[in-house]
């Protein structure tokens, strides 16, 4: 692999890295096994971080919208809404390849060496669209119509599907919380197996999760196509090597779709094209 893509990527990493740490700094979580819940709780940050976890400063948007959705309080439903369709306008699923943890989670178990990475295969491109289904049916539709007698929604996405929880705040506040080790029961079983499932697909396949299930990532790539910050091809500038479409993990090819649904910003493509014919 060229040394200078190596260095280029893990710089992205770093970025990464620093965000992950800057939205979950509040280490003392870790040591007591409790969660924060000062005022920063109640904003949302742009990717996906769960709620639960010890460190965590705020809030994940996807969490938020469903505590929120089938409740009273709709003034705090439509602070996620707009948050949502803002952070999105404005720069789509730029969100996913720079500042999502769990992004940065799938992209260095990605790099665990394995000797057939999987690409693509029979069914890939309808299994994109689930992550679509999963945003409506359990982000939107259950938690606004399966209440309970107060009227409130429970976070089904969060509950019951999200890897991004268990590993973020499940698993850190079972093992550090006893009277949590004495309450687990089979749904914490059921999570850490997608937990687990996850990260092997990780390692063969680029970003399982952010391809088939996110709903974040559902919502945010909507926008890519009209994001303010977003990728142009110079069609007078391109040669039509095909080198970006080489070297993007999602299998985007940013002649044909620049701004495809799939598009996470990562900006391989615009570092591989030899007359930089996009920016």
């Amino acid at each position: 692999m060229d040394k200078k893509k190596i260095t280029n990527e893990w710089k992205r990493h770093r970025i990464q890295a620093l965000w992950a740490l800057l939205t979950n700094s509040y280490l003392v979580g870790f040591v007591q096994g409790k969660i924060y819940k000062g005022r920063l709780k109640n904003l949302c940050v742009p990717g996906l971080n769960c709620y639960s976890c010890p460190g965590a400063l705020g809030a994940c948007p996807i969490g938020a919208m469903q505590a929120v959705i089938g409740n009273w309080n709709f003034k705090f439903a439509f602070y996620v809404a707009g948050f949502l369709m803002f952070v999105g306008a404005l720069a789509g699923r730029f969100v996913c390849g720079w500042l999502c943890p769990f992004g940065l989670i799938q992209d260095l178990l990605h790099k665990i060496p394995f000797p057939k990475k999987i690409g693509t295969f029979p069914g890939d491109k309808i299994l994109r669209k689930v992550k679509y289904v999963i945003f409506v049916v359990f982000v939107i539709l259950l938690p606004m119509f399966v209440v309970d007698i107060l009227g409130q929604g429970s976070p089904f996405f969060c509950k019951f599907i999200c890897p991004a929880g268990t590993l973020e705040g499940g698993l850190p506040l079972v093992l550090l919380n006893q009277s949590m080790r004495g309450a687990v029961g089979w749904l914490y079983a059921w999570k850490n197996v997608l937990l687990l499932v996850t990260v092997v697909l990780s390692v063969l396949i680029y970003r399982p999760f952010c391809k088939y299930i996110c709903p974040l990532g559902a919502v945010y790539s909507v926008f890519n196509p009209i994001s303010v910050f977003r990728y142009c091809v110079d069609r007078e500038k391109c040669t039509g090597c095909g080198m970006c479409k080489k070297v993007c993990k999602m299998q985007v090819d940013p002649v044909e779709h620049a701004n495809h649904l799939e598009c996470i910003r990562c900006g391989e493509c615009k570092k591989a094209c030899p007359v930089k014919a996009i920016r």
